[in-house]
């Protein structure tokens, strides 16, 4: 997706050859026409899977789990890192590893909004080593819900996430895919294909 590719090169920051900050127009502001361009990518990919949820992370996944919900009149549902008074019980759980963030957490949904019958769109800001995502699976799983794939807005394929991922049988579809964040700058993997 090259309107995302040049806000990455334009907005990014890249810390050190394993994290790269998009603070400016995904995690922390967000930039609305960037995410609805970025539903509509995923709406595209996804618009003959019979989606009936889309379940995404809190927080960074929300915007665009939203927009792609948006465009594909689907609802969309956030694991909660957090518990509120409200949410006690009957809820699926699962723990996070944060490799960024370097803890544990665990994420939660209620039981009440994801079913057997659901077929399930999983959407989030990044794949690195694929934690929040084998997260978010084994709350589908948790479910006995159907597991239609996973929309990722930038997926580092230098960490192994992905193709673990990808070998277990599911679905990645990544809008930009980092080769490295060697030097200081952002490497995508068509640049790789050109050379």
């Amino acid at each position: 997706m090259k309107l995302l590719e040049e806000k990455i090169i334009l907005e990014g920051n890249v810390l050190s050859d394993s994290v790269l900050k998009v603070d400016r127009f995904l995690n922390h502001q967000i930039d609305p026409e960037l995410m609805l361009s970025i539903g509509k990518e995923f709406a595209e990919r996804f618009k003959n899977d019979q989606i009936t949820k889309i379940l995404t992370l809190e927080s960074s996944g929300i915007a665009p789990a939203v927009m792609t919900g948006l465009i594909l009149q689907t609802p969309v549902l956030f694991a909660r890192k957090k518990k509120s008074l409200t949410m006690v019980d009957d809820l699926y759980h699962s723990e996070v590893y944060s490799f960024t963030k370097q803890e544990k957490t665990e994420v939660s949904v209620s039981k009440k909004l994801l079913n057997t019958n659901d077929r399930v769109l999983l959407i989030d800001d990044f794949l690195a080593n694929g934690q929040a995502a084998l997260a978010l699976i084994d709350i589908v799983n948790q479910a006995e819900a159907s597991l239609v794939g996973l929309g990722i807005v930038i997926e580092k394929t230098f960490q192994n996430g992905g193709d673990q991922l990808r070998k277990n049988g599911i679905r990645v579809e990544s809008l930009a895919q980092i080769l490295s964040l060697e030097n200081g700058r952002v490497h995508f993997v068509h640049e790789e294909v050109k050379q």
